[in-house]
């Protein structure tokens, strides 16, 4: 199944099974691709995707949400603009920055990274992906939010459903019925401990968000619960596949892997350059507010827009040697990566860029670091090979690894 362009169709088995000599062809040949089956205007370069992020002008909106995002969420933060958008983002960012960050959370961070590496760092071998970077960042979003570590389980069940829902752009009914599952599930187990975190509020993420209040205004507990939602499908998706897409790009490149393992401030830097080369979050869509002139055609007003993150990360007018794996790349500074001024786009730009970005970078760091104590001599399992999944989002769907068990504690740093 190939589009006019002879570009094979953002759909077809052919695109999910290696999607980047697609993007290829859709930056060069077409940069503005209308997709019937996903009735959207599809954007592939870097200037293009930036713009939209950016949006400068006001060309483009969040309204799109209202039908991709709510019917599972509720109405989150990412459908806000103007005033209720700056307010709502001023209530949750404190949490996800700083000494809130440093001081709250990274214990919580370094305890669950090192609880999943205990459970295998004496076998010399682990599922990367099942084992650890799938249960990583949920858990860490459980126990930040003061809610019960038995539940992990359950909590990563509704985390997986959601993300099926959010990446069903093939319409696949069972993916839809079991997400809206998750949003009632979800509320009948979140609304009850909102309103009793109210009445007695503790030192964890989901009582300060029930009490935070910025110039009068406080979070609803509709909107409380939405959030929670919301963070536990982006922060546990990001997070997952770019732990698991670091660690597959490192053992590709061994001298990299090498270099990493010798100094572990090249951490971030590897970060940032594993989320151009496989951005876990390969598209996101907007609306046009009007008639906008871009791509080399024109989007009319209302239309919605899918921003390939993948394919713009890609862009050669804008990275050299964009399909090389390289943690030197002098194009992005580990200063500003995961800011609003990051060079790569897989944490968006502008108003709505990912509230979590430096959570995401400190969850990775500690994680990387944990991993390379446990696993000296990782490599990846005989006749094992790496395959990403996925098309929304995307990530190795499994990465088994072979190491020299290291039974003994974690060296200290």
């Amino acid at each position: 199944m190939t589009t006019a362009h002879g570009i094979p169709d953002l759909l077809s088995p052919e695109f999910l099974a290696d999607p980047y000599p697609a993007y290829s062809l859709l930056r060069e040949r077409s940069p503005l691709l209308w997709h019937e089956p996903t009735s959207s205007y599809v954007l592939s370069r870097y200037d293009d995707v930036r713009r939209v992020f950016q949006d400068r002008e006001g060309d483009f909106c969040t309204d799109n949400y209202g039908w991709q995002l709510e019917p599972v969420h509720g109405r989150t933060i990412l459908q806000l603009d103007g005033r209720d958008h700056s307010v709502r983002r001023a209530l949750v960012a404190p949490a996800f920055r700083g000494r809130d960050l440093r001081e709250r959370f990274l214990p919580v961070i370094e305890r669950n990274s090192r609880a999943l590496v205990d459970a295998f760092r004496a076998t010399g071998r682990v599922d990367l992906v099942s084992q650890y970077a799938t249960r990583f960042p949920i858990n860490v979003i459980v126990d930040m939010l003061g809610l019960d570590q038995a539940d992990h389980d359950r909590f990563h069940g509704w985390y997986t459903s959601i993300i099926a829902f959010l990446g069903n752009l093939s319409q696949d009914p069972g993916a839809a019925e079991a997400g809206l599952r998750t949003r009632d599930e979800f509320a009948e187990y979140m609304l009850p401990i909102i309103a009793e975190r109210r009445e007695n509020p503790g030192d964890d993420l989901l009582s300060r968000l029930c009490l935070a209040e910025v110039d009068g205004t406080r979070m609803t507990d509709e909107e409380v619960k939405a959030f929670c939602s919301l963070l536990l499908a982006a922060g546990g998706e990001t997070t997952d596949k770019a732990l698991a897409g670091l660690f597959a790009n490192l053992i590709a490149s061994p001298d990299q892997l090498a270099a990493l393992r010798e100094d572990r401030s090249l951490i971030p830097r590897a970060f940032a350059e594993s989320l151009r080369f496989t951005p876990p979050v390969q598209m996101i869509m907007r609306q046009a507010v009007r008639d906008v002139r871009i791509g080399g055609g024109t989007v009319p007003a209302g239309a919605t827009v899918t921003c390939l993150i993948g394919a713009a990360n890609r862009d050669p007018d804008r990275f050299a040697a964009p399909d090389a794996f390289d943690l030197f790349r002098t194009e992005l500074a580990e200063a500003t990566s995961f800011s609003a001024a990051a060079e790569h786009l897989s944490f968006a730009l502008g108003r709505h860029f990912c509230v979590g970005a430096l959570l995401a970078e400190a969850e990775v760091r500690v994680g990387v670091n944990d991993l390379l104590d446990a696993m000296p001599d990782v490599r990846l399992a005989e006749g094992a090979e790496l395959v990403e999944q996925g098309l929304f989002t995307r990530g190795p769907r499994e990465l088994p690894l072979e190491f020299s068990p290291v039974p003994r504690p974690r060296p200290t740093r």
